[in-house]
């Protein structure tokens, strides 16, 4: 497996574990529109632990590949929701709130990295 798709389904993995012990901050970055929050939390986690699976074994790559793609880009609006939110506290410091903003960009590389998986044979 490339480097980068083994890097981004340890991510993922990470990640999706962290939804189901900790749900409380990604929650609070849901958009505001959006109701049930836990319950999409938890779904998410799930497509991350998912995805994962399917990114790690050759012939489930592609499918892997292209749900990460999707679960990326459709988890970027909690993404730009925790910036605004950081940008609009006045408690949060200015390292988090130059963090939340800078890795909005950082979503790109995840989905190409996610897509050439997809074409990965």
């Amino acid at each position: 497996m490339d480097r980068d798709v083994k890097a981004l389904a340890v991510l993922l993995a990470v990640a999706g574990v962290a939804h189901f012990v900790k749900p409380e901050p990604f929650e609070s970055i849901v958009p505001k529109a959006l109701p049930r929050k836990r319950g999409l939390v938890l779904a998410s986690g799930a497509v991350e632990i998912g995805s994962a699976a399917l990114l790690a074994h050759r012939r489930t790559r592609r499918a892997g590949g292209l749900l990460s793609a999707g679960l990326l880009v459709g988890v970027f609006p909690a993404n730009v929701q925790m910036a605004v939110d950081a940008l609009r506290s006045d408690r949060a410091p200015g390292w988090y709130r130059a963090g939340t903003v800078a890795r909005l960009p950082l979503q790109l590389p995840l989905v190409r990295t996610a897509l050439k998986a997809a074409r990965s044979r």
